[in-house]
């Protein structure tokens, strides 16, 4: 038996970041924390958003976890999940990418609520700031986007939660950050039970 187990536990979610490494959600808490210790003076975003893409024989969800200083650089990293069919739904793929996203905001407002704003706390009159969004990968402009029928139920789930919920155009780690490593369906864990009956 090893004298040193590995640290990433089946049971939770795991994330990589660019470079490929594999991180639980207590390791990237540690790296917001430390980014954001850098400089406590700042103004600070942390952003939670999924977004998906069918594929022939896959739908690929992909959530992004993002800590940006604002005007200042940021820190990303992602969890990639699969499901082995192509869903069709727009109003599914929706109801499944807000639920990927409440299910790591609730973890991570269990786990650390507060401390991150701990950080910037003394440093509020120097203009010091910390808020926290789900990105909803959905618009409500009804011309434009098949999503907005569906905007207020999913902004209603996020707030729920205490997060600030954000659509299109302003929901950049959906619509952007994730939607750009879902291109590719290999890769992903599958997806949770729980998940994998609200869509069959």
């Amino acid at each position: 038996m090893s004298a040193n187990p590995p640290r990433h536990e089946a049971s939770g979610p795991t994330f990589q970041n660019a470079c490929g490494k594999r991180l639980t959600l207590e390791d990237v808490f540690r790296h917001v924390a430390s980014f954001m210790v850098q400089r406590p003076q700042a103004e600070y975003r942390f952003m939670i958003g999924t977004d998906c893409q069918a594929h022939a024989r896959a739908t690929t969800f992909v959530t992004g976890l993002v800590i940006q200083r604002v005007g200042d650089g940021a820190w990303a990293c992602y969890r990639k999940l699969t499901v082995p069919r192509r869903l069709h739904s727009i109003r599914q793929k929706l109801s499944v990418e807000t639920l990927l996203s409440e299910d790591i905001a609730r973890l991570w407002k269990d786990r650390y609520d507060g401390r991150l704003e701990h950080i910037v706390r003394p440093y509020a009159r120097q203009g010091a700031a910390f808020a926290r969004y789900v990105d909803i990968d959905a618009g409500d402009d009804l011309e434009a986007n098949g999503t907005a029928p569906f905007v207020a139920e999913m902004v209603g789930r996020v707030e729920a939660l205490g997060f600030a919920a954000r659509i299109k155009p302003d929901a950049v780690v959906a619509s952007a950050y994730a939607n750009r490593h879902t291109k590719r369906p290999d890769g992903g864990e599958q997806l949770s039970m729980h998940v994998q009956r609200l869509i069959r």
